[in-house]
């Protein structure tokens, strides 16, 4: 059996000669998701927070079931720590990495587990824009929080991350000023060389489709545009006027199906 695993010199001090796998699987904490392959909850260690997520194997079926439906299937905490890692070194802030790992090679018998520390705060972007309709923002504050959407969106894709849950409820505000969020939930990450643009299409279209409903103008779409292609908006639009037309239509198809 394959096995693999780190934990932080503080993490490693709290599991002591504990079998990591054993204790993440079953330790109590406050859940916040519980499924036949995975479960995600809080745990305090010597007076520090932890986030964990542990999955168990992936039940054949449920692999058959996603590749069917040409969705790719999370069948380990390796995606979520990949991204992390990734996004860290490109200095996207994303929670901390305490401790990662993984046993047996079959997804139906692997088991993993990654636990990363508590970002501080339980305020999401979908929570700060709430009221925005009914109490608009101040302008500079608003156009801060475009421009580092975009900055970390296009980070992302241009060094091959796709998140694939693009949503404004997984930025979290933990800071101030030009750079207030941190980027969360990445367990179903995907991470290439290069992303096909449809996952790209996907990712900014659910972006999209989560901020339908908070008071944004067209120019502040525009605000996105233009940030999030780097360059002048006029040549944004007209160069790849096909992707936007993709996205909004994307957004529009999520907001039907949902409401």
């Amino acid at each position: 059996m394959a096995t693999e695993y780190f934990l932080d010199d503080a993490l490693a001090e709290a599991v002591e000669d504990r079998d990591p796998f054993a204790l993440f699987a079953s330790m109590p904490g406050q859940e916040f998701r519980a499924l036949e392959s995975r479960r995600t909850y809080a745990v305090t260690f010597s007076g520090k927070r932890y986030f964990v997520k542990y999955h168990r194997g992936t039940p054949t079926g449920e692999v058959l079931k996603n590749l069917v439906q040409l969705r790719l299937p999370v069948t380990s905490a390796r995606n979520e720590w990949r991204a992390l890692s990734k996004l860290s070194e490109l200095g996207v802030r994303v929670p901390i990495i305490a401790g990662w790992g993984r046993r047996g090679l079959l997804p139906q018998a692997t088991e993993s587990f990654i636990v990363t520390e508590d970002v501080g705060t339980q305020e999401n972007l979908e929570d700060l824009t709430c009221d925005w309709v009914a109490q608009p923002p101040a302008f500079a504050d608003k156009l801060a929080l475009i421009r580092e959407v975009a900055g970390i969106s296009r980070t992302m894709h241009g060094n091959g991350i796709c998140h694939r849950d693009f949503y404004i409820c997984h930025f979290m505000v933990t800071g101030s000023g030009d750079s207030r969020l941190t980027l969360i939930d990445l367990h179903r990450a995907l991470v290439k060389r290069r992303l096909g643009l449809r996952w790209v299409i996907k990712d900014i279209g659910s972006l999209y489709f989560s901020a339908m409903d908070i008071g944004l103008t067209h120019r502040d779409l525009l605000r996105f545009v233009r940030a999030y292609a780097g360059g002048d908006l006029r040549q944004a639009l007209k160069g790849n006027a096909g992707f936007w037309e993709q996205v909004r239509l994307r957004g529009e198809r999520l907001k039907s199906r949902h409401g």
